[in-house]
């Protein structure tokens, strides 16, 4: 991992650290946002922590489980990681459904949080 870019290596460890507290406790996702992150999930706009953790603990799934399929990561002029995910998802026992999922990080008194995310199922035909 040393010799991948300083944004890979950093976008990488977040999007671990990202579905390991997803899949076993979302109610611990707060610790990555601050109040002025912005979740767009599935088309529904939320603004701040708290709106933003309220929206993913309310899922209606008692059970989740994320497998990344690939992981893309860039440097931004203004000192940020963008990282767009590709991967799938099943929840309790529903169909194995892909997903697309864009963050954008920011160094934030000395941690990586999200400012953004935007969330989408990849449906087709639907």
């Amino acid at each position: 991992m040393g010799d991948k870019p300083i944004w890979e290596q950093i976008g990488s460890s977040f999007i671990q650290h990202y579905y390991q507290l997803f899949d076993a406790d979302r109610t611990q996702l707060g610790a990555i946002y601050i109040d002025a992150s912005c979740l767009t999930w599935e088309g529904q706009q939320f603004q701040g922590k708290a709106a933003i953790v309220e929206k993913l603990t309310s899922l209606p799934f008692q059970k989740i489980q994320h497998s990344i399929t690939a992981q893309d990561h860039q440097p931004t002029p203004d000192s940020c990681i963008l990282s767009m995910v590709v991967g799938q998802l099943k929840a309790d026992d529903d169909q194995v459904l892909g997903f697309h999922q864009t963050f954008l990080l920011k160094n934030f008194q000395g941690a990586w949080v999200c400012t953004n995310e935007v969330f989408r199922l990849s449906l087709h035909n639907v």
